[in-house]
């Protein structure tokens, strides 16, 4: 029998991006703790911003028409009439005088330009306050006009985006108290393998510390999920059949490290299989062939049964229920190689979770940059290469890329994104993608 070909990256991010069911469930957050969550409607403003003309500099507010003939070795003389102060609504200016006002405040009547005080000698004598112009403003001039930022009923944010400190203070800037989010997505992680053991405890032969752990939960904090971690799980089929039942109980995600490859001691292939299934095995990718994708069912009880609490009465009742009601959690088995776990998660898990979380634009961003290192082995499978920035704006390429290598994601700032078949000679433009830009 013909072994199928392995999916290209793109065709299997586009297989799992196709299949992502969004998370329809919102809640109401107060701004300030809205960051890192994403937005479940779009929102608009119902005020122009600024509110109103005012200010961009401390200075004098001053009418055109007065201050012609300044800048030509013979400052204007101006009346100053009044001081405004941000937050303080001035008086209307006469002809032939300046207010005094700093940044933010509002522009008075009869003003139509600004001329910054470092351009103004402030002077005084028995008739009170002066000052000296000696600049001739354009029409204008240092003035941020009302609604120049936005517009009145103008959207300012997309359902979907990312609430970052910038986006929460663009809320606040239109008087938005709160903020309409997606709930949570919930996440269940476990990590096969016998030979796994956690920091703190003493090594036994043939053992390695479960290092993916921490870099698989650090990476999913950093999106904003809800964990539940299910530690490590011994290599038997029966167990990690009963761990996936668990976690899909009451998960959106199931996400594993280890036990996805075709050994006889990795079960989580056959486990997927029997309790769900698995839609993508393998893909053409170095590191990270043995990525997993599909779904584990979770049997939900009937609507009349859950309304009473009561179970069905027989095991073809259940059966019933279960074709009417089944459900199913998403599943993910990430490699069990750190470099191959770490990298996955940043090319396909990364966008899964975002798009379940409702966003749209989940490709990460590639850059063309100069390659200062020689790569002569063509590869079939689609490469990522661990490289680190240099001073002279090309990429220089760590020189262990094996995939238990993790010093070298540490060492590295971004991947190059390596086509099948090609090589590298120093000198190339090669298509980089920043570890900055996937972290989060």
């Amino acid at each position: 029998m013909q072994k199928k070909p392995m999916l290209s990256v793109a065709e299997a991010l586009d297989f799992m991006l196709a299949a992502a069911r969004p998370v329809d469930v919102t809640e109401t957050l107060p701004t300030l703790q809205a960051n890192g969550r994403i937005l479940a409607s779009s929102q608009t403003s119902a005020l122009d911003v600024p509110p109103m003309d005012n200010s961009q500099m401390d200075g004098y507010a001053v009418r055109v028409a007065d201050c012609g003939g300044a800048g030509e070795g013979q400052p204007v003389r101006l009346k100053v009439s009044q001081r405004i102060p941000a937050g303080h609504v001035g008086q209307p200016l006469q002809p032939g005088t300046a207010a005094r006002i700093f940044t933010g405040a509002m522009i008075p009547d009869g003003a139509d330009a600004v001329v910054m005080q470092e351009l103004c000698d402030s002077q005084q004598d028995a008739d009170g306050d002066w000052v000296a112009i000696r600049h001739a403003p354009s029409m204008g001039e240092w003035v941020r006009r009302r609604g120049e930022d936005i517009r009145a009923g103008s959207t300012i944010l997309a359902s979907g985006t990312r609430l970052r400190a910038q986006e929460l203070g663009l809320a606040a800037s239109v008087g938005l108290a709160s903020l309409p989010v997606v709930r949570r997505l919930r996440v269940a992680v476990f990590f096969t393998g016998d030979e796994l053991a956690m920091p703190g405890e003493t090594l036994k032969p043939g053992a390695i510390y479960n290092s993916n752990r921490f870099v698989l939960r650090g990476l999913l904090e950093n999106l904003g999920c809800e964990i539940t971690d299910y530690g490590i799980v011994p290599d038997s089929l029966q167990a990690t059949r009963a761990t996936l039942r668990e976690a899909a109980a009451g998960h959106d995600l199931i996400i594993t490290s280890g036990g996805v490859s075709v050994g006889e001691e990795d079960h989580v292939k056959p486990a997927v299989e029997a309790e769900g299934r698995l839609n993508m095995w393998q893909i053409a990718m170095k590191p990270g062939k043995p990525l997993a994708f599909g779904e584990v069912f979770r049997e939900v009880l009937s609507a009349a049964g859950a309304a009473t609490g009561a179970k069905p009465a027989s095991e073809s009742a259940v059966a019933a229920d279960a074709a009417m009601e089944q459900d199913s959690a998403f599943f993910l088995g990430l490699p069990g190689n750190p470099v191959s776990s770490f990298i996955t998660f940043l090319l396909f898990v990364r966008p899964f979770i975002l798009r379940l979380q409702g966003v749209a634009d989940v490709a990460p961003r590639t850059y063309a940059m100069r390659a200062d290192f020689d790569w002569p082995r063509a590869d079939r499978r689609n490469e990522f290469l661990r490289v680190k920035r240099n001073d002279a704006g090309g990429l220089d390429l760590f020189p262990n890329q094996g995939s238990a290598v993790l010093t070298s994601t540490v060492w590295g700032d971004g991947l190059v994104d390596n086509p099948p078949g090609q090589t590298i000679a120093a000198g190339d433009t090669v298509r980089f993608i920043s570890f900055a830009d996937l972290l989060y």
